[in-house]
This record gives C-alpha cells, structure tokens and sequence, in this order.
C-alpha cells in the first residue's frame, strides 16, 4: 500500500454539491456543539485513515483565537493532478463535491472511517472560509474557499477563490487544512479543547504509533498522544485505579485478507463487563457483529480450557458467557472494507461476516495462547472468577425473576410508593425519580397525572460500581425502579418492554442531591445502558432561588443569574433561597420543574463510552486519591453559569 501513487483519477465522484446549509442536520446532525466538532472530525478523519492504510504517522490539531482550526498530517498529500472527468485539481473536487473521494473502491483506502466521501465538502460547505496547503512531490499547493452570499442575497457555499496554485517547493508531504466554523450555522458555540483531547486521546491508542499534538493559541494547552501498545496501552488506562487481577493485557493482533483484529483485555476484581469496540476509528457504542464474533468466541475457548484442565468436571454445565465476562475490561479493534452500520448513527456494526471472522480469529489466537504454559495460571484465574460469578448468578436469579413482576404488592410494594400515571402510551409517559418523601408528595400533587408517574426514593440506593448484582438486587430503593421501568437488568434487560419515554431523576441542588444523581447515573450506565445510550434518561433541574415582590416572580437557576434577577426585580424585592425541592409547594414544583412548557432538562448521553467509563471508575470506586485529583482537575465550583450555558435545555 504505501508505495502506490494517489493521483486524481483514483477519486470517485456519485453526485454533485447539494445545498448542504439547507439542511445540515442530514450530514453533521446538528449545528450545535456536537455538530461543530462533527466538522472537525470529519478533516481529522481523512488524515487518520492515511496514516492508518500506512502513510504517514503525525497529526497536528491547532486551535485559533479566532475560532479557526488547523488539522495537519504528513501522509501522501491530497491529489493536485486534473480530474479526468471534471477537468479540476483534485483538491477542488474533494473539498466542493458531495460524495467524492478515494475511499470506495478498496484500492487506495484500504480501511476507511469516512465512508461516504462528504466529509470534507460538508466541513466547507459550512465554514465562512477553508484553506487547504498539500504538499506533494517536492511541491506546495494552495487554494482557499469562502462562503458568501450575492447582491441579490443567495448564498454560495465553498467556492475556491481561484483555482489551485503551486506557491513554493517543500521536502514536506501530507496536507493541512484550516477552516473557520461559520457562526450563522454554528452561533456562538466554538471547538473546545479538552472535547478534542478526549477524542484525539481515543485515536491515538486504536493507531499503534501514530502521534497526536494539539495545542490551543493564547493558551499553555497542548497535549501529545502516542502510545506505542496501541489497544493494550488503552485497556491499561481503563483499570486505572482498579485492582488487576494479573499483571498485563492478554493482546493479540489476527488478519484475513480485508480484515484486521486487534484484541486486548485484562480482569479486575470488579463485577461488571466493560466491552469497547470500534470498526475503522468509530466507536461501535452498540456493539453489533464484531463484539458477538468475540464472545462467543471466548466462552467456548475458555470452557475448552476449564474442560481441558478439569477446573470443570465431567457432570458440570459449561459456564455461560456473562460468567466469564464478569471483571473483563476488553477493547476490541476493527479494520475492514464495506462496512454496514445498523442505521445511520454508525454505532452498531451489521456485518454478518464479521461475526464469523471475528469469532474464528479470536478462537484461534485465544486457543494458542492458552495452550502455552506460560499463560496456564491467567486462564485459571479467569475460569475460577468466572465459576465464582456463576454461583452469584444462581444467587441473583431469583431476585432477578422478582424484579420482572408486575406492579404486585406481594413481591415489590409498589403500591404506596409509585404512583403511576393513567395514560398506557410510553410514547408520551415520563417517571420522575424524586429525592425524599417530602419532594415525592409535592411531586404526586403537583404533576399531571394522565403522563407523569412519580417513584419517591426513601433512601440513598446502593453504588452499583462497588456491588456484586445480588448485592445491588438486594437493595430496595434499586428494585423498587427496575421493577417500575419493566425493563429487567444487565443480560435481561429490554429496552422495548420500557413504560416510560423519559426517566427523569429529581434530587436537590446541593451536595446530597449531586451524590444521588450520581448514584443512579452509575446504575443506569453499568445495568441498563441502552436506557442512556437511547436518549431516555434526564435531569430535572429545580430552582435555587426565588426573586420576588408584589406582582413580579422570578425563579433563578444559579447564582451567576441571581444579580440579574435582583436588577430586574428591582427595589423592594424579596428572596427564597430553597435547600431542597421539599420546600417548593406542588404549584411551584409543577411551574418550576415538571412543566414541559417552562422546565428545565439535561438529557444525559454518552459521547464517549471509554471516556465515560474512566469517569464513572473514578468518581465512584475506591480510588479517593484518583476521586480528589479528579474533582481538584475539573470541579470548577466558580463557574456555575458555564455549566447552565452549556447544558441547560428547554424543553
């Protein structure tokens, strides 16, 4: 691969230039943060699948004060010949054609992220500028394109300003590219470093070798990634802070003809399965063909040793997969050709063949490994937590059953606790999870009965992150939700069987109430996560303070609103501070934080789940030196009003 040339002819053009601006949300899904970056991503992406089919190994990511970014890479550079076809340098015709690039016939990509050529002709289309500089056979080119509109007011997007120029000579190869993010499409909102970093940080392990440098101008931020063990060195951060259970990942790398695994994993004393799987970059948060490919590998290569070994008698059953999966922290990396991504969130891979590769791959590479005596004592220690997970399951499977009761009075007593609402369509059917009895009655007055149910939580539920399931079963406040969401847990669970469209979590604005979100936002993720993945679960989020004189009433937020409320009050005004939503009546309750025409909403998603996972480890197991450097690093208790900007929605 590394030695073929990439001329324009290889570029393949199936449609022109639509109106991208008109309807955004068809490439970039929005134009709000996630969006922005989206455009990012999309010019990163093409320098990573370079790098990635072998040429080149750097990327620089640059962010200016003006809100411009650079990306640059030293791969092979962007064709500059003419287009055969359309009589343009190939830089043009990739940066102003929908659907143009060298990704779709498998010669010279032969592993690529970008799949549908739109990337860098959408990033154009929706930036009041975009420059691009390649450097390519001993030569530089440049050429730029703007945005703008006519004397009779129709906008033009992404047009070169002249043609591309060679402008000098160079010994560099690769192409940099710099755009500025229009703020009609993108408002106010500009790329964040740290948003970056993540990412960037995500790429550099899934690419053995390749370096990642971002800076930021007017900053001393910069970070560089490079991690010469690839996936290894990524499962190795995941279990920070966790305790191992032997010393390295178990990795291995597998190829057959246009496919390429990479696995690597390694226990901990945890109880819970931490799979992360990608296929060509993307994050496959889903999973899909690849990851069953690996456990049902797995499960028969490790039963085949605890047979082998006599671990497993003659008359005992196989363990199943969920028991040998119980502390298994496993990254599981994809390279393939024509890839099938179950809808258009490119979060499940839909490969049938995948599975059977995956699945022969891993069974060959596992069988090998644990044939070697070297490795005897790592599959003991695998096979017997695996038997250990086994007996909790029998354990938990009673209480398992229990949860997937119906609203009896025998088994969960829900009766007194939930009140449910009248209407059976889930479609429009939200629960409020409220802190306190106080709360929950305000919440039960309050509410609109006919869609809002109301679940009181009587105490603080159980850290799922430090429980074995039995344990976070035996809770009552945790049954008593599995049991009103209908959807079952872990293995069990069914999103579709869901009673409610909206999960919403209602604690107070103080310390307590932080800690309970933050509590049952790690049940959600370790035990139920389609739940979040799916868009289902909010925050609520009450008032602090209420502005107040004769015929003016003002509810504020945060304390960074709090003198502008007072300004506007004016003289003579009155304040209530409230410590918790058990002092708001049911009126004020329902105006403040249950009415959908005026309440406030965070709805919680997973951007990242590996990031997401670090977190969650961090904040909530038993590493309080990892929890204070972490809080120390990022609580910005100062900045309250930054929060809100960022995160508050309207619903």
């Amino acid at each position: 691969m590394a030695g073929k040339n990439y001329d324009s002819k290889d570029i393949v053009v199936l449609e022109g230039l639509d109106a991208v601006r008109l309807r955004p949300g068809m490439y970039i899904g929005t134009t709000g943060v996630k969006g922005l970056h989206h455009i990012l991503w999309e010019i990163v992406d093409n320098s990573i699948d370079e790098i990635s089919n072998g040429h080149g190994d750097t990327i620089s990511i640059t962010l200016h004060a003006d809100g411009s970014a650079t990306v640059e890479d030293n791969g092979r550079g962007i064709p500059v010949d003419e287009h055969p076809t359309l009589h343009k340098s190939g830089v043009e015709v990739v940066y102003t054609t929908l659907h143009a690039g060298g990704k779709f016939d498998n010669e010279n990509y032969k592993f690529s992220g970008g799949l549908h050529g739109v990337g860098a002709s959408v990033t154009n289309a929706l930036s009041k500028w975009c420059e691009v500089s390649v450097f390519k056979g001993g030569s530089e080119y440049y050429i730029k394109f703007h945005s703008y509109r006519d004397d009779n007011g129709k906008m033009h997007s992404g047009i070169p300003v002249a043609p591309l120029k060679k402008i000098g000579s160079t010994k560099k190869t690769g192409t940099r590219v710099t755009f500025l993010p229009d703020s009609d499409m993108f408002g106010e909102n500009r790329l964040n470093f740290e948003t970056i970093a993540v990412r960037a940080r995500e790429l550099a392990f899934l690419n053995k070798g390749l370096k990642i440098i971002i800076e930021e101008e007017g900053t001393e931020k910069r970070e560089e990634y490079h991690y010469e063990g690839g996936i290894s060195d990524f499962v190795s951060y995941l279990v920070e802070g966790k305790s191992k259970m032997y010393s390295n990942p178990i990795y291995f790398h597998a190829e057959d003809k246009n496919f390429d695994l990479e696995v690597a994993f390694i226990y901990t004393d945890t109880y819970t399965e931490n799979s992360f799987s990608f296929v060509n970059n993307i994050p496959t948060i889903e999973g899909g063909t690849h990851e069953m490919g690996f456990k049902s590998a797995f499960t028969k290569v490790m039963n085949n040793f605890a047979r082998a070994n006599n671990i497993l008698k003659e008359k005992e059953a196989n363990l199943l997969g969920e028991d040998f999966r119980e502390g298994i922290n496993v990254v599981i990396n994809v390279k393939m050709t024509n890839v099938q991504f179950e809808g258009q969130t490119k979060t499940k891979l839909g490969n049938p063949e995948a599975k059977t590769l995956v699945e022969s791959l891993t069974t060959t590479e596992l069988t090998k490994f644990f044939e070697n005596k070297k490795n005897t004592t790592v599959a003991e220690i695998i096979v017997n937590k695996a038997k250990g997970a086994a007996k909790v399951r029998e354990a938990a499977k009673k209480a398992k059953e229990l949860t997937r009761a119906k609203n009896s009075a025998e088994n969960f007593n829900l009766v007194g606790k939930l009140s449910a609402a009248t209407s059976k369509n889930r479609d429009i059917c939200e629960l409020f999870i409220v802190e306190g009895d106080s709360a929950g009655g305000s919440a039960k007055q309050g509410r609109d009965r006919k869609f809002q149910a109301i679940l009181p939580l009587r105490g603080k539920p159980l850290n799922a992150e430090k429980k074995r399931i039995d344990q976070v079963l035996a809770n009552e406040e945790i049954r008593t939700i599995i049991s009103a969401l209908d959807t079952g847990i872990g293995e069990d669970f069914d999103l579709s069987s869901l009673r409610y469209n909206k999960v919403i979590i209602l604690s107070d604005a103080d310390q307590d109430g932080a800690h309970i979100r933050a509590i049952l936002l790690t049940f959600f993720f370790r035990y139920m996560r389609p739940l979040i993945t799916d868009g289902h679960v909010f925050c609520g989020m009450p008032p602090l303070y209420k502005v107040y004189k004769k015929d003016y009433v003002e509810y504020v937020y945060s304390d960074a609103e709090l003198p502008q409320a007072i300004a506007r009050a004016g003289r003579n005004y009155s304040l209530q501070r409230y410590k918790g939503l058990g002092e708001m009546n049911p009126e004020q309750l329902w105006e403040t934080t249950m009415d959908p025409a005026k309440r406030n909403l965070i709805q919680v998603s997973i951007e990242d789940v590996a990031e997401a996972e670090k977190i969650v480890t961090t904040l909530m197991g038993d590493d309080i030196e990892a929890r204070k450097k972490y809080i120390g690093e990022h609580a910005n208790f100062d900045r309250e009003d930054d929060f809100f900007k960022n995160y508050k929605e309207n619903k």
